[in-house]
């Protein structure tokens, strides 16, 4: 069920995309709206890992580097099933951790120095295990979609204000529409892929559970997270934040910016995760 609501809801981003387009420039403009989206999206599958390294700061490492984390992605990611990813460390003292790439085969796992000595050895395994699931339930190539196609919605939704259009009937838009459209095609968007975030990471959560076998630990983990990404600030793009175990921007906890974040409320992730253990215990 969960796979169908997601499914439904890039179908809600991919028609909102469509929409405005159309509004820019009618039937052409939602078809130049639709390539132009295709297009992007082939451009972020072969480069998304790199550019989401480069805008964490983060470096690759090699077994020598941080031999007893590379011996636990390594361990975790054979109990999952996956291909050995590449690993890097982000020089980020906000704790948190993440993952990216196009496919199993090409994936990244990286975690921020502050996560290491923050957390304890099995807690740190039960945030690996959240990002080898991610890798395993492909959601990285989801989330660079859903990063994509709200980047366009708002670039197009902007375009339309500043420059207008002339419809097949060499009508222009009525200014008011336009701003309406700069304005709420984007919440929209950023709702769409809100609500999408918020599904993969509980789904994550369950999986990550199962590869590290200590849904207590991971739930301690989450919230030692939260707790440090309260303190200690990340500057990073909101558009590679939904990647990040907890969300890293304090524009977002809290408050009413909470209703837009794109991570689920940590208490109940915690939540699932305790009901988790407790329905393994019986």
């Amino acid at each position: 069920m969960n796979n169908v609501r997601v499914f439904a809801l890039m179908a809600a981003m991919t028609a909102l995309f469509g929409a405005v387009g159309a509004a820019l420039a009618a039937e052409s403009g939602m078809v130049i709206a639709l390539l132009l989206a295709a297009g992007m999206n082939v451009v972020m599958y072969w480069t998304s890992s790199s550019m989401v390294l480069r805008m964490y700061g983060a470096r690759t490492i090699a077994p020598a580097d941080a031999p007893e984390l590379y011996e636990m992605v390594d361990r975790l990611r054979q109990r999952a099933g996956l291909p050995m990813p590449t690993v890097a460390i982000a020089p980020q003292q906000q704790p948190n951790a993440f993952a990216t790439g196009r496919n199993p085969e090409h994936a990244v796992v990286c975690v921020t120095e502050g996560i290491v000595r923050l957390v304890s050895r099995e807690e740190l395994e039960g945030v690996i295990a959240h990002e080898l699931a991610h890798i395993k339930n492909r959601d990285m190539l989801l989330q660079t979609f859903t990063a994509t196609m709200a980047g366009a919605i708002t670039s197009v939704a902007q375009f339309a204000m500043l420059f207008g259009h002339r419809d097949e009937d060499g009508e222009g838009t009525n200014p008011i529409v336009a701003i309406l459209m700069m304005i709420l095609a984007p919440i929209a968007a950023g709702l769409v892929q809100m609500a999408i975030s918020r599904q993969r990471e509980f789904k994550a959560d369950a999986v990550g559970a199962e590869i590290c076998g200590r849904p207590l630990a991971l739930a301690s983990a989450l919230q030692k997270l939260d707790a440090a990404a309260h303190r200690i600030p990340m500057h990073v793009s909101p558009a590679v934040a939904p990647l990040a175990q907890v969300n890293p921007l304090a524009a977002f906890r809290g408050g009413m910016g909470a209703l837009f974040s794109t991570h689920p409320p940590t208490a109940d992730r915690v939540a699932a995760l305790q009901e988790i253990a407790a329905r393994g215990a019986r």
